[in-house]
């Protein structure tokens, strides 16, 4: 199978297959040097872009740079990822045809709140960020206390309690 990487309308870069691709295939793996999260944001802390992959131990990233790096988000992936015996695998989900890019969809599951991670995929269901629908769910219970919050101050004035 051969993949290739050239500009992409998705975002900067992308990894295209040259040949078909049946559902099911494992495509690529995921590589490069393993590093914990906390070793991963001292040596990117001040990068806007990464090829960091998260492992399922929560505790170690896989800092990216093969040719698996350069497979962009999509909220209609045709690929998924799956982790077996230590190792990240892209694998097809539908039947994939030559010159499409492949793509996933990252899921991301942290990041500072203020990082919106705006999605650019182009897809009709695009969610409008790169993060997992689990962690905007996390993420929208602070949000609403906080409104929650102004709310009732807003009702109630300074100084005076409802009974």
């Amino acid at each position: 199978m051969g993949l290739i990487v050239r500009p992409s309308k998705i975002h900067s870069t992308g990894c295209y297959t040259t040949t078909p691709i049946p559902a099911g295939t494992f495509v690529v793996e995921y590589t490069g040097p393993r590093l914990t999260k906390e070793a991963a944001d001292e040596r990117y802390n001040e990068q806007q872009e990464t090829y960091l992959f998260g492992l399922d131990d929560g505790e170690h990233v896989i800092d990216g740079f093969g040719i698996a790096a350069f497979i962009n988000h999509s909220c209609d992936p045709n690929c998924e990822t799956d982790e077996l015996e230590g190792r990240v695998w892209i694998i097809a989900t539908r039947d994939i045809e030559a010159g499409e890019e492949l793509t996933y969809d990252y899921n991301l599951y942290d990041g500072e709140d203020d990082d919106e991670s705006p999605c650019a995929c182009g897809a009709k269901n695009c969610r409008g960020t790169l993060f997992s629908e689990e962690e905007l769910e996390r993420r929208a219970k602070p949000a609403a206390k906080k409104a929650g919050a102004t709310s009732q101050a807003q009702i109630e004035p300074a100084g005076h309690r409802s009974s």
